[in-house]
């Protein structure tokens, strides 16, 4: 049995099974684990056999799993965003890989502590960082304009109101704690506190993507993996929100070959020059009844997979 996550972690890994399926990993093999958290998808990697190497930019995580003494010289750990995979990879000579795993945003151990910011469930400094160094959300949000701060409100969080909250956060400044970010964000919209939805969330969303760059990260590991994987070698890739899995199904349907064709309401996109580098093998894999009373956070997960083909990929091409 794949063990999915150690007693004392503090994070359930979603959709475990299904990944694991997907990237069918077998002993020798080496396979990638891109975002490792609480490493509950290296532990099971590395229960079937499997060579891991496992990225997090996250100081703490790579702190933390320096304690999995089991299987010790089958998993490497690399402090490092997953952007940076291929030429971390190629540093290790650990390429081509057989899997690459990817599970995007924040994790449960990052939201829980709050002194990381996170999350404003519990008062804590207003900072967001996943790596722990450079602009915190605190910088974003006492530094930039009104207007920067509106268009990232509107960009990564959906906030139809985003001029409205931007000013009240510009009048409100200096901003120190999640606390008072949370509190000026829901003045400034009129929540009350009966009211199920806190508008707090979108905004706390909004502003971790931007001072993370999560959506260009996502971007540049999906190409990265596409440069890693041999020939036959399976993607696995859990997505928590729409900006996130969007990024993910244009990627693979560019790359498969299999973009929609134009309409009536749109021109026919020109024929695709270049050789498919993946071929979907599922289309939005969702948690079911079990795992979403056992694991809530399963609910707004999606999964996606591939196989990488043969052609070289698109990115290296003359």
């Amino acid at each position: 049995m794949i063990p999915a996550v150690a007693p004392d972690a503090p994070h359930i890994p979603v959709l475990m099974a299904e990944v694991v399926d997907a990237l069918a990993p077998a002993p020798g093999e080496r396979h990638v684990d891109a975002t490792l958290g609480a490493a509950g998808y290296t532990r099971a990697l590395l229960a079937t056999g499997a060579r891991v190497v496992a990225f997090d930019r996250d100081p703490d995580a790579i702190a933390a799993a320096r304690t999995l003494d089991a299987a010790e010289e089958r998993l490497t750990l690399v402090a490092a965003t997953f952007g940076s995979m291929a030429q971390e990879l190629a540093a290790l000579d650990a390429v081509p890989v057989d899997g690459v795993t990817m599970d995007i945003g924040v994790s449960s151990m990052q939201l829980d502590q709050a002194a990381r910011g996170f999350s404003f469930q519990a008062d804590g400094p207003l900072d967001m960082r996943m790596s722990q160094d450079g602009p915190s959300a605190a910088d974003f949000l006492n530094e930039a304009d009104e207007e920067a701060i509106a268009d990232v409100l509107y960009r990564y969080g959906d906030e139809p109101k985003s001029r409205r909250v931007a000013r009240a956060v510009v009048a409100a400044r200096p901003l120190a704690t999640t606390a008072q970010f949370a509190s000026v964000v829901r003045k400034a919209l009129g929540h009350r506190p009966h009211e199920k939805k806190d508008p707090a969330t979108r905004a706390f969303q909004a502003v971790r993507i931007h001072v993370n760059g999560e959506l260009d990260e996502l971007e540049r590991g999906l190409a990265a993996a596409e440069r890693v994987l041999r020939p036959g070698g399976r993607l696995a890739v859990v997505t928590f929100h729409s900006l996130e899995d969007r990024i993910v199904k244009r990627f693979l349907r560019d790359r498969s070959g299999t973009a929609p064709a134009g309409s009536r309401h749109l021109p026919a996109a020109a024929a695709p020059t270049r050789a498919p580098t993946f071929e979907i093998t599922s289309r939005g894999i969702r948690a079911g009844e079990a795992e979403l009373a056992a694991n809530p956070r399963a609910r707004s997960a999606t999964l996606r997979t591939a196989r990488r083909t043969a052609a070289a990929p698109w990115d290296l091409e003359a």
